[in-house]
């Protein structure tokens, strides 16, 4: 029998799938503008913060910057060669506009690189390297995944091999950089190691928030018998359209009146407020939300 991260998972494939079959010219040239300037962003990170610095960064990165480091040869050559596979991978299991658009940016990465290796480095404090660059990686790899690319094989293996080993994508990928980042310490030192860890960790959470954005969409579900006024306060208060759902607790066997909204990470504290105001004693359940698509949700600001 399939598993619940199993089904998720292979939801995650077919949407992927999906959302690479029809794309309009215009909507390949904005892609192409935003992989191209996620690329940059990330080599800026790569030469003009970290590599001068000796830390890495986690993936096929980090395992390039050492080798180019050990032979002397250009960073942009092993990005290059070392993505190739995954990226035939991506295109068999996912679809060719994601192999094509990978293979842009990993394009676009790797001359970046050879570009920007002369410019000497913006600071040679350690910590306002790690932090800034990991900062300008996250930015620039959040962007090409939400162009619909990838700037590291790493992920597109984690997401085709969680099918088959009993590990979710993201333990996957943290198993390969123990190993990467670890690597840091016998080629370079193990304070730049742990530099790195910090690199990595800080690019992880920069590339959430740049798919997410900075007012992550929220799924809010609402039980209580003054549901009909949480709704109309909801409503009006914070503009947010409410859907009324009908339940039946299993203990007791009682009717209940559930109310489902969608708000933004903003909006979290002033929604427990309405709730509060009118039950106390509500049930209240938050969820966060990858993405909404359609009806009349809007992000505050966009619109």
């Amino acid at each position: 029998m399939m598993t619940d991260e199993a089904q998720v998972n292979e939801g995650m494939l077919e949407q992927l799938t999906r959302q690479h079959r029809k794309l309009t010219k215009g909507k390949l040239a904005i892609r192409a503008v935003l992989i191209t300037f996620g690329a940059i962003l990330m080599a800026v990170g790569l030469e003009i913060f970290l590599i001068p610095n000796h830390v890495i960064d986690g993936g096929i990165t980090g395992i390039s910057i050492m080798l180019s480091h050990v032979t002397g040869a250009k960073l942009g050559i092993f990005l290059f060669l070392f993505n190739l596979p995954f990226i035939y991978m991506g295109y068999k299991q996912i679809g060719k506009t994601f192999a094509f658009s990978t293979l842009y940016g990993i394009i676009v990465l790797s001359f970046a690189t050879s570009f920007l290796h002369p410019v000497p480095a913006f600071t040679e404090d350690l910590l306002l390297a790690t932090v800034f660059g990991g900062i300008f990686i996250g930015v620039g790899i959040g962007m090409v995944i939400r162009s619909g690319g990838s700037l590291d094989g790493t992920e597109i293996l984690a997401i085709l091999s969680n099918s088959r080993i009993p590990f979710s994508v993201g333990e996957i990928i943290m198993f390969f950089n123990i190993f990467i980042l670890g690597a840091a310490g016998f080629v370079f030192s193990w304070d730049r190691a742990m530099y790195s860890l910090i690199a990595y960790f800080i690019a992880y959470k920069t590339i959430d928030v740049t798919i997410t954005g900075l007012e992550e969409s929220k799924s809010a579900w609402i039980i209580s018998d003054s549901h009909e006024e949480i709704g109309e306060a909801i409503l009006h208060r914070l503009g947010r359209g409410v859907t009324y759902l009908k339940g039946k607790g299993a203990y007791t066997g009682d009717d209940k009146g559930v109310v489902f909204c969608v708000i933004t990470r903003l909006e979290e504290a002033k929604l427990k407020d309405i709730v509060d105001e009118f039950d106390t004693s509500a049930f209240l359940a938050i969820a966060d939300i990858a993405e909404v698509k359609g009806g009349r949700f809007k992000k505050k600001g966009i619109h």
